[in-house]
């Protein structure tokens, strides 16, 4: 088990010490960086004010995304499985003389 260390990530350059086990700290840094860039955007248009606003706009754009991209893979694991089970009746279907 990885030791739990603070390591420190920059969201709208302000400073932020996060415990994270050193084996994640990388995936830790990634996901800051996407974070802050999000944040970022949020913050050029100029309709929202305040960082704790921005940060939960980021966090809701960001989860409406996760939660489509988890129906889209559902859609297609089903259709993959529709189409296992066809072609695992053989040609020309399931009916055969």
């Amino acid at each position: 088990m990885s030791e739990h260390r603070p390591i420190k990530v920059q969201l709208l350059g302000k400073e932020y010490p996060i415990g994270c086990a050193e084996d994640e700290q990388h995936d830790l840094l990634i996901a800051a960086r996407f974070l802050d860039e999000r944040m970022r955007k949020i913050r050029e248009t100029g309709r929202v004010i305040g960082s704790e606003r921005i940060a939960i706009m980021a966090a809701l754009n960001i989860a409406h995304e996760l939660i489509q991209a988890q129906h889209e893979i559902r859609l297609l694991n089903q259709s993959l499985a529709s189409q296992q089970a066809l072609s695992s009746l053989g040609p020309g279907g399931g009916w055969h003389e």
